[in-house]
């Protein structure tokens, strides 16, 4: 039978900040929830692949070359391959992250994927 996810229970079962936990595979792009907070990453450019930010819980900031993006609860953004950006979490916040496997690395996130 097909096992169906709760976003907010997969994330609040996450104990440690910025570490990554998949929740799903669509063709070969992987659903991953994290939780964050005071936290901004560098500016950084995935060029093999669109990545969507889904603002689960909470609020933050994408930085992009020409200004900012404010999420809140409910809210999500498609970052095309080749845009550079960088999330900016100040408060604590539980997203949901899709994108094309191997995507994402230690660079663009921190130092904190384990692949």
């Amino acid at each position: 039978m097909i096992k169906k996810i709760n976003l907010k229970e997969q994330v609040n079962s996450v104990t440690e900040l910025f570490s990554y936990l998949k929740v799903g595979q669509l063709n070969n792009h992987m659903l991953n929830v994290l939780k964050a907070e005071n936290r901004v990453l560098d500016f950084h450019v995935h060029n093999q692949s669109d990545e969507m930010f889904y603002c689960i819980e909470g609020e933050f900031d994408i930085e992009f070359e020409d200004g900012m993006t404010h999420l809140s609860e409910g809210d999500f953004i498609i970052v095309p391959k080749g845009t550079l950006h960088r999330p900016i979490c100040k408060k604590l916040v539980k997203c949901l992250l899709v994108e094309m496997e191997g995507t994402l690395t230690k660079e663009n996130t921190g130092g904190t994927y384990k692949e």
